[in-house]
């Protein structure tokens, strides 16, 4: 069991954070077998452009310093905060000095892949961070940007409900609500069956905490220069997996308010602006619009302000509806 002791200065400074980046890495990871294996359509789309990239690119060698349990951080540096976009990762990963990329390659390209020649031609070379990041850029725009804003869009949802949580209900019920295995017990954060073991304490700094898309169950950096993160599977990858066994069924539904009505009635399982929205289904944001303000009128939503963004939620009769076409 690893636990994090939490006090209260720590609670005051944990944040939510994104990471483009991570979530390359752990993209890349699961398409070469050595993580959580992606959906069999994802799989099936996406495996042909990575297998070419492994071909004609330095990929591999971004591979071979892939650790079992995580990645030397320059190839996934600690983002900043939620509008961290894949050119701030990219910028920071090409900023590496040499000497930094090869402390951390010598402790995690330790693996069979990292002996092959041509890898470790790379891994050797005066130019590595620039090979490896260019491997990388090529990787992220073939192989995650398009489906990116879906994506992060998943994860932001995250990230409001998560807050909105903390401020109903406190961090307590809020950690306990990220995972299974995850629980708040006796003025700490404890997580059952992770390796390593042991209480890290954060020192006043916070939890930098990561929702992701492509993380297999949950990942946790302790070491510098990435300050004491969790990154957590985030709220609605189910649903983007295809899994629907667990989710409303929409049929009676749509019969009753139109297919695309509700698929945004369903979607808003938690607060929700329209570009959110628009993007995680990917519906013009006009139209989503429209189709907000009409049930709005209907009675099935809300909207509130939160910060710069417009959100939606639904109503009792919403909920109702929801409920009865499971």
């Amino acid at each position: 069991m690893l636990r994090f002791e939490v006090s209260l200065e720590d609670l005051l400074r944990s944040r939510f954070a994104l990471s483009p980046a991570l979530d390359l890495c752990l993209l890349l990871r699961s398409l070469a077998g050595h993580d959580r294996p992606l959906p069999r359509a994802w799989a099936t789309r996406l495996r042909p452009a990575f297998e070419r990239l492994r071909r004609e690119t330095e990929l591999d060698a971004a591979l071979a310093i892939q650790a079992p349990h995580g990645g030397p951080s320059f190839v996934a540096p600690p983002p900043r905060g939620l509008n961290q976009t894949w050119a701030d990762d990219l910028a920071m990963i090409r900023a590496t000095p040499l000497e930094a990329a090869r402390h951390e390659l010598a402790i995690t390209a330790t693996g069979p892949s990292a002996h092959e020649p041509r890898v470790r031609a790379v891994l050797d070379s005066t130019d590595a961070v620039s090979r490896i990041a260019e491997a990388m850029d090529l990787a992220w725009h073939e192989l995650l940007a398009v489906d990116w804003p879906q994506l992060r869009a998943i994860c932001e949802r995250d990230v409001v409900h998560r807050v909105g949580m903390i401020g109903e209900h406190g961090w307590a019920t809020t950690i306990d609500s990220l995972h299974p295995s995850i629980a708040w017990r006796d003025g700490g954060l404890e997580i059952g069956h992770f390796s390593p073991v042991g209480s890290v304490p954060l020192t006043g700094d916070g939890l930098l905490l990561i929702p992701s898309v492509f993380v297999g169950n949950i990942a946790a950096h302790l070491e510098d220069p990435w300050p004491r993160t969790l990154v957590y599977r985030a709220r609605g990858t189910a649903a983007l997996w295809g899994d629907q066994a667990t989710f409303p069924q929409p049929d009676a539904l749509t019969s009753l308010v139109g297919r695309a009505r509700a698929r945004l009635l369903l979607a808003l399982d938690a607060p929700a602006s329209t570009s959110h929205l628009a993007r995680s289904l990917a519906m013009a944001p006009g139209a989503v619009g429209d189709h907000l303000a009409i049930m709005r009128g209907a009675g099935l939503l809300v909207r509130a302000r939160s910060g710069r963004s417009v959100l939606y939620r639904r109503t009792p009769l919403g909920e109702a509806l929801v409920a009865g076409s499971g």
